[in-house]
């Protein structure tokens, strides 16, 4: 076992988290009669967490990898239905390709003596089959945290129930592959690895954030901001600062956790729809569930002194004085803006227009539970980000920078929201139920066609080329000039035998006359 600061505290915020889930369940979902199911999946989804944080060997890590990937896939289901059934099922084949990669990594890492890993890491720089290695467990990772081309199953797992998308998308499942790539930081300082990796995962933020801005589903949103965030940690990992992309992934636990059940408090509320275009003016009805929403939004938007500023501003800056080209400076900053554009824009569904529910509904904040849940994240939500500060770095950052540049991050995201609540209202981004599958906002919500790729792409089109060369081949012309003529010729074969069998007598007078007339023939011609 391997006990550092970087795995006890991210251990104590995954049992804290995790707590609030297994409470917040009594209210959530109180009527479900497999209750003692649930508790156990999340208790187990904790067990393979802490063994995948703790083990330093390659073995271990595997077994609580695998584990997470068939508990996460339980959880997935656990509404069983056929949308649950096919998220789960892109899950687990998704992060099984990360499986394979890391088994690879273990039967090669065997030839050095050890699966421990970290004996090795001084020899990173220097070995090149450890780099191949680490390589493929950098695969794996990206694979476990959703990048592209592997992010189309992160918004399906929003099938799973609320409390579960609220452990999952914020501190355990999506964050284990970040955890490695922070075990392996060496590997990522000035290597082509690390190259590769900023530009996925610039596109992958990109990507993410485009498609949050045209979509109505309030959890999905939810999973494409993770999404991003996912890419902004990654990102900054890229480039060498470890300690950074891990006082985010801690802060975005906080904020994101508190924006999930905050979400499933809502959608309780309007009789389980999903769609923001259901629910407005909620401030009136729920107006403490709403208050932690928008702060937790707030949060991720990177507004000054909470959780999320302390985090996401040093990331900005260090990006700023970090040497990158001017594509990977300016997805940067740009998606920053597209974070705060859909934060905006949920904003304004959820504050400024009419709520569309009928006129007998029973909207109310939740009991006593749901509350006391939403305030203890509330409070790490607010105050989270300077304690981490204090905690992780020995010194504040100071960095010095031009006026114009040091308030750029701070107009990046004005911007953004502005352009969120004027797009929101626009028709264009405000397009109907029914989407039309060869516009921008269709492609935008399929995030670039990425899932039809890697679920109808992998499945439908190697089936139905697999029908088409049945039907033309085993059942086409190597069934006539094969199997099916050589059966033929057989059966001839055997009705000339049968007609010998069965017909001896006559058979051999024939031979007989013919032999005869064969041999008077040979007489006359000598």
């Amino acid at each position: 076992m391997f006990f550092d600061w970087i795995s006890l505290l991210f251990i104590s915020f995954v049992l804290f988290i995790s707590s609030l889930v297994i409470y917040y369940r009594k209210d959530y979902i109180a009527g479900d009669f497999f209750i003692n199911r649930f508790i156990l999946l999340v208790l187990l989804f904790v067990f393979f967490i802490i063994i995948l944080i703790l083990s330093p060997n390659l073995i271990r890590i595997l077994l609580g990898w695998d584990g997470l990937g068939l508990v996460s896939y339980c959880l997935v289901i656990y509404y069983q239905n056929v949308k649950s059934y096919n998220a789960g099922i892109l899950t687990a084949l998704s992060n099984r390709l990360g499986d394979v990669a890391f088994l690879v990594a273990i039967a090669w890492i065997l030839n050095y003596g050890s699966w421990n890993f970290l004996f090795y890491l001084e020899f990173i720089k220097t070995d090149f089959e450890i780099q191949i290695i680490c390589g493929l467990v950098i695969f794996a990772a990206i694979t476990k945290r959703a990048q592209i081309p592997f992010s189309s199953w992160l918004p399906a797992a929003i099938a799973a129930p609320t409390p579960v998308s609220a452990l999952v998308h914020s501190s355990t499942l999506v964050t284990a592959g970040v955890y490695l790539l922070i075990r392996f930081n060496l590997l990522l300082q000035d290597t082509i690895i690390s190259r590769i990796l900023l530009l996925i995962a610039c596109l992958t933020i990109f990507i993410a954030g485009l498609g949050a801005n045209f979509e109505f589903d309030l959890k999905k949103i939810i999973a494409l901001s993770t999404l991003s965030q996912l890419g902004l940690i990654i990102r900054i990992l890229a480039l060498g600062f470890y300690k950074l992309a891990f006082f985010h992934l801690l802060t975005h636990a906080l904020f994101k956790a508190l924006l999930f059940i905050c979400a499933g408090a809502i959608i309780h509320n309007i009789k389980n729809s999903q769609d923001i275009r259901d629910i407005g003016r909620l401030s009136i009805f729920i107006p403490f569930t709403i208050s932690c929403l928008n702060i937790a939004n707030l949060a991720l938007c990177g507004f000054p002194f909470l959780a999320g500023f302390y985090s996401k501003d040093t990331i900005l800056e260090v990006v700023l004085i970090s040497y990158v080209n001017f594509f990977i400076f300016f997805l940067f900053f740009f998606s920053t803006g597209l974070t705060v554009s859909y934060s905006f824009r949920l904003f304004y569904y959820l504050f400024i227009l009419n709520i569309n529910q009928s006129s007998l509904n029973t909207v109310r904040d939740l009991r006593k539970i749901i509350s006391k849940r939403i305030s203890g994240l509330l409070i790490f939500a607010i105050i989270g980000g300077s304690i981490l500060n204090w905690l992780i770095f020995p010194f504040s950052y100071m960095i010095c920078l031009t006026f114009l540049i040091k308030i750029l991050t701070l107009l990046v995201c004005i911007f953004g929201g502005l352009l969120g609540v004027i797009f929101s209202s626009i028709s264009f981004f405000s397009f109907n139920k029914s989407l039309n599958y060869y516009s921008f906002s269709f492609f935008s919500c399929s995030m670039w066609f990425i899932p039809s790729i890697s679920t109808i792409g992998v499945v439908d089109y190697p089936l139905n080329l697999g029908f088409k060369i049945f039907k033309l081949v085993d059942h086409g012309w190597t069934e006539f000039f094969g199997t099916q003529q050589i059966f033929n010729y057989f059966i001839k074969i055997s009705q000339i035998f049968q007609l010998i069998q069965f017909n001896n007598l006559k058979i051999h007078l024939t031979l007989f006359c013919f032999w005869v007339l064969v041999l008077v023939m040979l007489i006359f011609l000598i």
